[in-house]
């Protein structure tokens, strides 16, 4: 016996309508399931405390694309990447934090920072390779060169901590001469004259002479 058209039809009404109905609850348990932003910010800080930075990133990313709004996973993973000496990645995730945020003061001197060092870099291989042949090349690197050390310090940019400076011995304080004592500064005070004897007076003789005078 041959199903008619219709019957068919029914069956496959009801077969689509039963892999929906299998499909949806499936689907909601999948959302369901999916973490949160907040779920995902913890489980990357998490990850970060226990020294695995490559998971810790990839979490900041999940919770990037949970929320697209917040900047604070991309701060976190500009961070990382700057910690890491992956200077490109860093001004790629600092540039995502300034479009929601320009004025992010820890973003912006992760773009900074990390462009100097990106130019040192390229400018002490080219120093080292010889590239720089031309005149105005050799000017413009030189120029930046010296604002780099003007503003960063040379040791950002030769890699050479500069020597500090001996600090100089200060001179010993000259001793103050002993004030003399009053005793023995004064003069020492003339002895007094010894009184003169008094005169003897004249012994008279008796011989020969006038008893009357």
């Amino acid at each position: 016996m041959t199903a008619s058209p219709f019957s068919v039809l029914v069956r496959l009404v009801v077969v689509a309508t039963l892999a929906f109905g299998l499909a949806d609850p499936a689907s909601a348990a999948r959302k369901k399931r999916a973490p949160s932003y907040e779920q995902l910010m913890e489980s990357a800080e998490a990850e970060i405390s226990a020294g695995r930075i490559e998971t810790g990133l990839a979490n900041f990313n999940s919770a990037a694309m949970a929320d697209p709004t917040r900047k604070e996973p991309w701060v976190r993973s500009a961070q990382l990447q700057f910690d890491a000496g992956n200077y490109g990645r860093a001004i790629v995730a600092a540039e995502e934090v300034l479009k929601r945020d320009p004025a992010d003061l820890v973003a912006d001197s992760v773009v900074t920072v990390s462009g100097l060092r990106v130019a040192a870099e390229s400018l002490k291989r080219l120093q080292g390779g010889g590239a720089i042949a031309s005149e105005s090349a050799r000017r413009e690197a030189e120029q930046l060169r010296a604002t780099m050390i003007s503003t960063m310090g040379n040791e950002f940019v030769t890699g050479v901590p500069a020597q500090k400076e001996k600090p100089k011995a200060k001179p010993k304080p000259r001793a103050k001469p002993r004030a003399r004592s009053t005793a023995a500064a004064a003069p020492a005070a003339a002895p007094a004259p010894t009184p003169a004897a008094p005169a003897s007076a004249p012994v008279r003789s008796t011989s020969g002479s006038n008893p009357f005078d």
